[in-house]
């Protein structure tokens, strides 16, 4: 006999005091998330350089201004000072030793140039440093920069696999809070690199402990809240604090100009979000899939204290409850490089990162409103679709006409954080607990290809503007079509194990074949789809054009 979770803790209500402080302080955890995932468009913004003269080269003023030799800028039509090359000094400093006046003695653009042996200067106006100014990752080395982003994201991806094994064996909490002890540890031993390798090879360590902790903690509280909650917390809980998070940001990089200030400040909420231990309880979902009922009981039963309501004396009868071990078994690509790409958008870089991250606050209520009224599916596409479009006619806007350009980019960002918000609860509702972090984990880890992909997207706008945003709506379009035809869950309860999924829409075999067979005659005889046989199966609502009526089974 099944063991229905919700009807079995429904005495706890659905938002007392208990569910109050678990959705609070699991919604602080998420926040060092949303700096710490796009820390790189300030520590990684190239500023603007050109190469070094060196003081000590005794050369006139007219000379040294005329060392750097002047470049065509094809997308606004002027001309630029060269970032990666400049006029042979030697042959400078012979003209300069004759008397010789630049432009009226020497034709300067008829001196052979040489590359920036003595290194680079850079624009300290905006940044005092980033990775970029320490380590010199420009001209030749300018694929270091997206490197960087993309090995954090493929420790995102190494993450994403081992830490969903991980919990649906040893449990939400603890994963929650190890992996949120390795983001903050490492964090805090990068601001010490001591070069550019060292640098990657920790960002990578932070990234396995970023997305861990943001899905164990995301799973945690799906699991403990009711059906009313879920849905609030999937998008006004944990996503809108990440967004708060992804707000602070660019205040702190405001003030904070330098890159190693600015990492050793992240790490702080880090560490009073390790407090929170004592605080936070474990699944009791995940514990009863586990076999362990006391633990879980006694779990429920603090919580109905604390919500000063009667716990019933047998909460799971144990004769209902069967141990099940866990088993093990391209979106991102849009979200992760739009907000990558706020340095290179037009206007003030912090302004631009604030209202990037500003804008998923009304996209996350109106995801928010679409989870409790529409089906998955629906939502899903349509918020892909939405943001996959205005993307695209980016490129129909004249150069001139940036403030439009900003604009449709906000918009494709709205669509695309709102989502995001609605891909996670989405995939969470269809797999049964036994294996929901582990399938949460590999889902998120197929995402993160997109995510490792998004900086070169980025690296592209260098050769054609609006090229990244024409592969960015592409892609996201067709998402937003495949997503049709995922299962439906709306209205569903979370399985509990793997035979459990079988109940969702769309998951069970025969059910699939049945509606094919009848559709098909359907459309043939133009008549009534009838009930599938299936019944305690099925909840697929079926249509039939011609006659706009829906039979549901």
């Amino acid at each position: 006999m099944r063991i229905h979770y919700d009807d079995s803790t429904a005495f706890l209500g659905d938002w007392g005091p208990f569910q109050r402080t678990v959705f609070a302080l699991l919604c602080l955890s998420m926040i060092p998330n949303g700096f710490t995932g796009l820390s790189m468009v300030f520590m990684g913004d190239t500023p603007a350089h050109r190469c070094l003269i060196p003081a000590a080269l005794n050369i006139t003023d007219e000379w040294r201004n005329a060392s750097i030799p002047l470049e065509e800028d094809e997308e606004n039509r002027d001309s630029r000072f060269s970032k990666c090359s400049r006029h042979r000094m030697d042959v400078v400093k012979n003209y300069s030793d004759r008397g010789l006046l630049p432009w009226v003695d020497v034709n300067v653009s008829n001196i052979p140039q040489e590359g920036c042996l003595d290194g680079w200067e850079y624009d300290t106006g905006t940044y005092i440093s980033t990775i970029v100014s320490e380590w010199d990752l420009v001209c030749s080395d300018n694929w270091r920069a997206p490197l960087t982003t993309s090995l954090f994201f493929c420790g995102v991806l190494t993450g994403s696999v081992i830490s969903g094994q991980m919990s649906d064996r040893f449990g939400r909490k603890k994963v929650l809070f190890v992996t949120m002890g390795i983001q903050t540890v490492f964090t805090f031993i990068q601001v010490f690199s001591p070069s550019w390798l060292i640098f990657c090879l920790l960002f990578f360590i932070v990234g396995m402990g970023q997305i861990s902790n943001y899905v164990s903690g995301f799973v945690l509280g799906m699991e403990i809240f009711s059906p009313s909650i879920r849905d609030i917390y999937s998008t006004l809980g944990v996503c809108l604090f990440f967004s708060i998070g992804y707000m602070m940001l660019p205040l702190a990089a405001y003030f904070l100009r330098d890159w190693r200030m600015l990492l050793l400040v992240f790490t702080i909420p880090g560490i009073f979000c390790m407090l929170l231990w004592w605080f936070i309880p474990e699944s009791p979902r995940w514990l009863l899939s586990q076999g362990r009922v006391v633990e879980a009981e006694a779990i429920l039963r603090k919580a109905a204290q604390m919500n000063g309501v009667n716990a019933p004396d047998v909460i799971f009868p144990l004769n209902q409850v069967k141990h099940t071990s866990a088993s093990n078994i391209c979106f991102c690509v849009g979200y992760c490089a739009l907000s990558l790409n706020t340095s290179s958008l037009h206007g003030n870089i912090y302004l631009n990162c604030f209202l990037s991250a500003a804008v998923e606050v009304p996209a996350l209520i109106m995801a928010w409103l679409m989870l409790r009224r529409w089906p998955r599916r629906l939502c899903l596409s349509s918020t892909l679709s939405l943001g996959g479009l205005v993307l695209l006619f980016i490129q129909l806007i004249p150069q001139h006409m940036n403030y439009v350009a900003f604009s449709l980019v906000m918009l494709g960002k709205f669509g695309l954080s709102a989502a995001f918000s609605i891909l996670y609860p989405a995939t969470a509702e269809l797999y049964p607990t036994v294996l929901r972090n582990t399938a949460l984990g590999a889902c998120s880890m197929a995402s993160r290809v997109g995510s490792i992909l998004a900086p070169y997207f980025i690296y592209l706008g260098g050769y054609y503007r609006s090229l990244p945003y024409i592969l960015i709506g592409s892609v996201n379009i067709l998402s937003g079509l495949l997503s049709i035809l995922l299962p439906e869950s709306l209205g569903s309860p979370l399985p509990e194990t793997i035979s459990h999924m079988q109940t969702v829409a769309g998951f069970h075999p025969k059910c699939v074949r049945t509606h094919k067979s009848q559709i098909l005659r359907a459309y043939k005889s133009f008549r009534f789809i009838k009930p599938c046989v299936h019944q305690n199966l099925c909840k697929i609502p079926c249509v039939i054009p011609s006659q706009r009526k829906i039979v549901r089974t």
